[in-house]
């Protein structure tokens, strides 16, 4: 039998967490059809892969690329990274089921215009993509912002029990079309108002379906604790597995306090299923909030509506230039976007290490000067984090990206080498692999990654450059 690929002599890190081997790997169609100690059959392509990693590709879990995978198939940020598969509709924004009547509400808007939000449901979406043909493979959760805005005129209160219904019915609709979940963003004032019952509600439509509760807490600042146990407590009643979204504890106030917030899940843990995303760096990036402008921390201005020549500057610099005070800068710079320097190191670092964290980029594409997570968030882990600063094993930070991505999410046949899964894979050095990205110059493709497989397509190659978009809609199974 010839094969369509072949890796000959690869040290495989099969992203179970388990130990690395040395092996041939061949690859027919959209499969991994061999592993062994020696392939001696032919193949179309054969790759030497002598020194390097053979790995699953990267699944980004916390993304933001719901409309960019469309409108730019040749998604470099992420598959430069060895990422082969998004999920997207986190932090309770997704343009899949949203309807837009009239301005894009904040944070929606960070999914990009008006015009951007053209699919009404699941399926919608998953027709533009499959045409689209992007790079990467793509999943999407259910925005519980994106409901509100569907159906309620004013997003700053609490739902009725009619829009409720509503809400509820649309969102049964898309996990019966193949949404992997519902998230939530209730720290953001368009989520902020609903009641902890109206997300409950919702959440009981996630267990017929086998499907996950992820969430933005509704809080990182000082009252973390009663925002995790609040989101412990959807789960609950929702009798659905909980991930926290991109879990930190912000603000100089909140500084350590990782030791506790990872206690309490430690105990939660033992009554429920619960996980939570990481992205490795200590400054957050999002759109201007009044409620995070404070003097204790430096906030970057990414790009103003009204002053888009203050772009790259601390909103303390443009305070002073105007002569008012911070928060009479961030009014008048609205709508913006922002780096929060807010987090702690070493909070970063507990975080990464903890058992049950995956890793998730939480980029956001469509913003001028993205904070370099966008581009550089997993050879960031790899080559920072594992490899100089020898915060975990190699095996374990793959595994991190991969299986257990796979496992939480229910992507069956992805996340692991395994013979009879998708050939989605990453070749990479992990002697030179490492983010190149920096917040001065974000826009950068990582070093040592030296080529990407989506669904047995080679598409991303050591010179930098996509080579191919066999990317694929991943709709949520229940089964392997």
């Amino acid at each position: 039998m010839k094969h369509d690929w072949l890796f000959k002599n690869a040290t495989v890190i099969d992203g179970s967490g388990g130990s690395e081997y040395r092996a041939d790997v061949a690859v027919s169609g959209d499969r991994i059809v061999a592993i062994a100690p020696a392939i001696h059959a032919q193949a179309e392509h054969v790759i030497d892969a002598t020194g390097k990693v053979l790995s699953p590709g990267f699944i980004d879990v916390h993304t933001h690329d719901d409309t960019n995978v469309i409108r730019m198939p040749d998604y470099l940020p992420k598959i430069s990274q060895g990422i082969t598969t998004v999920i997207v509709g986190n932090c309770g924004i997704s343009a899949a089921t949203a309807t837009i009547r009239s301005d894009v509400p904040d944070p929606m808007n960070l999914l990009g215009e008006k015009e951007h939000f053209i699919y009404p449901t699941v399926d919608a979406y998953a027709h533009a993509l499959e045409a689209a043909r992007p790079a990467i493979n793509v999943g999407t959760l259910i925005g519980h912002t994106t409901l509100r805005n569907n159906h309620m005129d004013d997003l700053f209160r609490a739902a009725t029990a009619e829009e409720l219904a509503a809400m509820r019915q649309q969102l049964r609709v898309a996990l019966q079309q193949g949404a992997l979940g519902m998230s939530s963003g209730l720290a953001y004032a368009t989520a902020f108002h609903s009641s902890t019952d109206e997300v409950m509600a919702l959440a009981e439509e996630l267990a017929a379906e086998k499907s996950i509760y992820t969430t933005h807490l509704r809080s990182e600042f000082e009252p973390i604790l009663e925002a995790l146990d609040e989101a412990f407590r959807i789960g609950r009643h929702g009798k659905v597995p909980v991930v926290v979204s991109h879990h930190k504890c912000a603000g100089a106030k909140n500084w350590g306090r990782t030791r506790e917030t990872l206690a309490f899940f430690d105990k939660m843990r033992q009554h429920q299923e619960i996980a939570c995303d990481c992205y490795p760096y200590s400054a957050s990036s999002s759109t201007l909030d009044l409620k995070q402008v404070t003097d204790e921390f430096d906030i970057v201005i990414t790009w103003s509506e009204p002053h888009p020549e203050q772009a790259g500057k601390t909103l303390q610099q443009i305070a002073d230039g105007w002569q008012v005070s911070l928060h009479s800068a961030a009014e008048q710079l609205m709508p913006a976007g922002a780096i929060y320097y807010n987090m702690d190191e070493q909070d970063v670092r507990r975080v990464l290490r903890y058992p049950v964290t995956m890793i998730g980029s939480d980029g956001l594409p469509n913003d001028p000067m993205p904070h370099p997570r966008l581009w550089g968030a997993f050879p960031r882990v790899l080559g920072h984090y594992c490899r100089d600063e020898k915060l975990f094993p190699l095996t374990m930070a793959v595994h991190k990206m991969t299986g257990m991505s796979a496992a939480r999410f229910l992507l069956p046949q992805r996340g692991l080498i395994k013979t009879g899964y998708y050939a989605d894979l990453v070749l990479f050095d992990p002697q030179t692999v490492r983010d190149v990205a920096s917040f001065s110059d974000p826009k950068r493709p990582a070093d040592g990654i030296d080529a990407v497989m989506v669904n047995g397509v080679m598409s991303y190659d050591h010179n930098k450059r996509i080579t191919g978009r066999a990317g694929r809609f991943l709709r949520r199974q229940t089964t392997e």
